[in-house]
């Protein structure tokens, strides 16, 4: 497991328990039982689990209430027995090529449109955030405490983030199960968004759109329902091959929308063309995809030379060690 972590203070507030009297409240559907705490109203109903429990289908193992965007969350770890329906197979395999002016540029030809929730709330964030600019905030160096109005702002500053953030989760679900549920096979890119977030122009847009998110519930929703997840590896050029003629282009500014291809002359939109070539690697798997497969350790330390950071192929290794 190695060292214990040093957790800091500015983490998110959180406690779990997994001893004591907690669970759903007998009474009614709107409140949960917390040790030491009692019964505590909830916002949304727990019928659903409820209603598991009572049939004997489910097992409350714990509960952990954490502090997130202002408000109280309690969420219960539990043990079930469920069978989902297998979705309708339509067959087929689908490549997604994610961006910042789409969503997702289908290979099919579909471009999903990014709805942008954050651009849309910067006028109502910049104004709040300057009204508590004015105000009287905390400082803990001369033991300041914050006035109620700032408290207020910063409450609707919450609120706001909050709803950002569920109004762009709820898009990924809606579109991660359309892709499950149409087809066999999903392709996507192992993309480094740590790595896009450094470029100080692109690191909003970029945050926005939720890019890790979406390949997190695309792999356990393929998991679920027994599809395949392809995950192509971060260093196939999937925008500068050719997916007419398979010819790779040296160099292709992130400016440049439409490709043409300097061998055959083709043409097409710059994420329409990696989305096809994604989808063709269910036929070629050799360019380092992945097929529901763990990552791996990332901490594992590979020797020097080796690997795909320095070009060389696993064939081209294993071809070396025999001479």
């Amino acid at each position: 497991m190695g060292f214990p972590r040093f957790r800091s203070k500015r983490h998110r507030l959180s406690c779990r328990f997994s001893t004591g009297s907690f669970g759903l409240s007998e009474s009614d559907r709107r409140h949960v039982q917390l040790p030491r705490i009692g019964l505590v109203r909830t916002h949304e109903s727990t019928r659903k689990l409820a209603r598991h429990v009572e049939r004997g289908t489910a097992r409350i193992r714990s509960a952990t209430v954490s502090l997130q965007r202002g408000r109280w969350h309690v969420s219960f770890s539990v043990e079930i027995t469920k069978t989902e329906p297998e979705p309708a197979v339509t067959g087929g395999t689908v490549g997604v090529d994610l961006g910042v002016g789409h969503l997702a540029v289908l290979s099919t030809g579909e471009s999903i449109a990014n709805p942008k929730h954050l651009d849309a709330a910067q006028r109502e964030l910049r104004r709040l955030q300057r009204r508590a600019a004015r105000q009287q905030g905390p400082d803990k160096r001369t033991k300041r405490t914050p006035s109620n109005r700032w408290r207020t702002t910063q409450a609707r500053i919450a609120k706001l983030h909050t709803a950002v953030a569920n109004a762009r989760t709820d898009g990924l679900h809606k579109l991660s199960t359309r892709l499950v549920a149409e087809f066999d096979t999903v392709v996507v890119e192992d993309l480094h968004v740590a790595g896009m977030v450094r470029n100080r122009r692109l690191a909003r847009a970029v945050s926005d759109v939720g890019m890790s998110e979406l390949r997190r519930q695309l792999d356990y929703k393929t998991t679920w329902t027994g599809r395949q997840l392809v995950v192509a590896h971060r260093g196939y050029p999937s925008s500068k091959t050719c997916n007419d003629c398979g010819a790779v282009t040296a160099k292709l500014r992130l400016s440049q929308r439409v490709f043409t291809c300097d061998h055959c002359g083709h043409t097409a939109d710059r994420d329409l063309n990696a989305a096809r070539n994604l989808a063709d690697l269910t036929s070629s798997p050799s360019c380092g995809a992945t097929k529901n497969e763990p990552a791996g350790n990332p901490h594992k330390t590979s020797p020097a030379g080796t690997g795909y950071r320095h070009g060389k192929t696993p064939t081209q290794q294993a071809g070396a060690n025999a001479t």
